[in-house]
């Protein structure tokens, strides 16, 4: 976040709590402190090591620099909440979520210290009415936004819930109260989010996590959330409660998987690219016992530069599209991972157990998708492939056991064009 982006944000901040009558002084809040705290807040969403005590802090100078109307924190989340847009983290949402939700806690606990200050010379009494105060004025800081708040005991039975997590659910809000918050989360996370509560926050008895987790809805649909638990403590004999704050996040994630996606796999033909290949190489290494063999089939058109030169590199990457399909849908259902190195070069993975047998089959399967023409608008046109294959075991390095499916191919060039050969680096 640049200096003038911080600047704006300030602004707006000022405006807003200006809006609402709020006010430190015949001008109105001070820009210049805003855009300090607005610099602490970018600080701590992008430090490595998050630490919510910077809501806290930002919170109390609110406080201190004379700002000390209840609807500050709710006028301030309003306008802050758009920190997320600059930071690039994954967890940008939830970070801010967890400082917002501190800076409201850290105004309160100025309030509660002011009153408490104020008894004390009065004489007044603490009463329920004060925890149902301070309780209405926690879920009053997001009851205004998209965002998702809910108030739940230390076991995580829901006490209040407002419309934003009503509305992701897709319930009323009433049907919210008394289920359990790990009725939401997927059947798959539900003992880490037990063991993040139970081993970390609760028996601290204070702090905030971040949760970056899938959330089933009624009708069994699918949202991603980002969510920043706090353990707040209660004063006057009453039971803590867990204050949760988060917000739908689903489409950052379809974007991030789509983004991951496209840096994975080819443009041209949606082929997995060599990124991925090797990552899956590296994924065998990892998984393989001891006596595992895998093999790898190296593909090269044979004169694709004359296709390119005679018709055009249009219907060279036609012609390129047309043999990723059949070499794909030939090796349907037999477990190999079929790629694009680049140019037209394809390289197809074929996972333990391998033998050379089996090589020898997966190559013939491949080498039988050039027996007959590509059509490409009624034309036929001939396309011819060699192949270059070896077997060996996993621990082979991936780029070794590129290098040797690339020599292997080089054997096939040098000896005639159109058929395979496959080399064992290991014999058994």
């Amino acid at each position: 976040m640049d200096y003038a982006d911080s600047v704006a944000i300030a602004r707006l901040w000022g405006h807003a709590l200006a809006t609402i009558g709020v006010v430190s002084g015949p001008a109105g809040p001070p820009h210049v402190m805003l855009f300090g705290l607005v610099t602490d807040l970018s600080m701590a969403l992008e430090i490595e090591s998050f630490d919510a005590a910077a809501g806290t802090r930002v919170g109390q100078a609110l406080w201190a620099a004379g700002l000390v109307d209840s609807r500050v924190p709710t006028a301030s989340a309003q306008v802050l909440f758009r920190l997320a847009d600059y930071s690039e983290r994954f967890d940008a949402h939830a970070r801010l979520a967890g400082l917002l939700t501190a800076l409201g806690q850290g105004h309160q606990r100025e309030m509660d210290h002011a009153r408490r200050v104020r008894r004390n010379f009065s004489g007044e009494t603490i009463g329920r009415g004060d925890l149902d105060e301070q309780v209405r004025r926690f879920r009053i800081l997001y009851d205004n936004t998209a965002m998702a708040i809910a108030l739940a005991d230390t076991d995580g039975k829901l006490l209040e819930a407002n419309r934003g997590l009503a509305d992701i659910i897709g319930v009323p809000v009433e049907s919210l109260l008394g289920m359990s918050v790990y009725d939401f989360a997927d059947p798959d996370d539900r003992d880490d989010f037990r063991a993040l509560l139970y081993e970390r926050l609760v028996p601290d008895g204070g702090g905030t996590v971040l949760l970056d987790r899938k959330l089933t809805r009624v009708d069994g649909s699918v949202r991603w959330m980002s969510f920043a638990i706090s353990y707040v403590k209660v004063s006057g004999g009453y039971p803590d409660y867990l204050l949760t704050v988060g917000v739908d996040v689903t489409k950052q994630h379809l974007l991030e998987e789509e983004l991951r996606r496209q840096a994975r796999h080819d443009a041209l033909t949606g082929l997995p690219n060599r990124r991925y290949l090797l990552e899956r190489m590296e994924e065998l290494v990892d998984d393989a016992l001891e006596d595992h063999r895998a093999g790898l089939c190296f593909v090269d058109l044979d004169h694709f530069k004359f296709i390119n030169d005679r018709f055009g590199h249009a219907v060279g990457d036609r012609v390129l599209v047309a043999v990723a399909l059949r070499l794909r849908d030939r090796l349907r259902g037999r477990g190999c991972f079929v790629s694009r190195l680049s140019g037209d070069e394809f390289v197809v993975l074929v996972p333990p157990p391998a033998s050379v047998e089996r090589i020898a089959d997966i190559a013939e399967r491949l080498l039988s998708v050039f027996a007959e023409p590509i059509i490409l608008d009624g034309y036929p046109l001939e396309v011819s492939a060699s192949i270059g294959a070896v077997v060996t075991p996993v621990g082979t390095d991936p780029e070794a056991l590129l290098d040797a499916a690339d020599a292997s191919l080089y054997d096939v060039k040098a000896n005639g064009k159109g058929h395979w050969v496959v080399h064992n680096l290991e014999a058994p």
